[in-house]
């Protein structure tokens, strides 16, 4: 995947361009808005090149949120706001302002990895469905339970389950890929878009509730230390 990474310190943007590359990112390094804007949509190219765009703020031309709003009007590439802003109203603002998402420094390198591939992920699946016409897969079985993606309808042997938009979510996160390990700090970042620890019971809390309303509490299994995974019942 190309990545564009917008960041005036040199030598913050060498260290992690190198990291980036070690993990197949061919990086394109831009120092300022304006240079993040040309390399966005060169000359003559119909669409950007660039599969994520990571944004630092504190740029020697422009505010990095009136970049981020012109990026926007002009693609619909991936955001991911990099920043040493880390008050509340500044996350706000950043996702008001059309980022899809907003790291503050320090941060972990697994987490950011983990967010790229997140933001790449749920772009390339929009994208999908819209030249298709359908959320493929529309609809996911496991054992009595069936989720219903594009309607966000779950039914336990073609029993209507309420759940709230969290607890979708959340439930719709793991069916991507029944049988695999979402990390926490993943779960975190995709179903409430923060990696606040804090979070980290509310998680927990909803799991809980998930598998109260299923009533089936082995479907969703706890791997100690690491997240959880959907497990298909066995067949009947």
């Amino acid at each position: 995947m190309r990545l564009l990474l917008v960041e005036d310190d040199d030598h913050v943007a060498a260290a992690l361009s190198a990291i980036l590359a070690r993990h197949g990112f061919q990086v394109t390094h831009a120092r300022s808005g304006e240079e993040a804007l040309h390399a966005l949509l060169p000359a003559g190219a119909p669409t950007s090149p660039y599969g994520v765009i990571l944004l630092d703020l504190g740029l020697p031309d422009q505010d990095g949120y009136e970049v981020c709003g012109k990026i926007r009007k002009r693609t619909a590439t991936p955001v991911i706001m990099v920043t040493a802003r880390g008050d509340v109203r500044s996350r706000i603002h950043g996702l008001n302002m059309g980022a899809d998402d907003y790291v503050v420094k320090p941060y972990d390198t697994g987490e950011l990895l983990a967010r790229i591939h997140a933001v790449a992920r749920r772009t390339g699946a929009s994208e999908e469905a819209a030249a298709t016409g359908t959320g493929v897969p529309s609809v996911v079985r496991l054992g009595p339970v069936a989720i219903e993606l594009p309607t966000r309808r779950v039914t336990v042997d073609g029993a209507d389950v309420p759940l709230t938009r969290k607890e979708f979510d959340l439930l719709a996160l793991l069916a991507q890929r029944p049988g695999v390990v979402f990390r926490r700090e993943q779960i975190i970042s995709e179903v409430w878009r923060t990696s606040w620890e804090g979070t980290g019971r509310t998680l927990e809390v909803h799991v809980a509730s998930l598998r109260s309303k299923l009533r089936m509490p082995a479907l969703i299994e706890t791997v100690r230390g690491v997240g959880y995974r959907l497990v298909a019942p066995p067949a009947p």
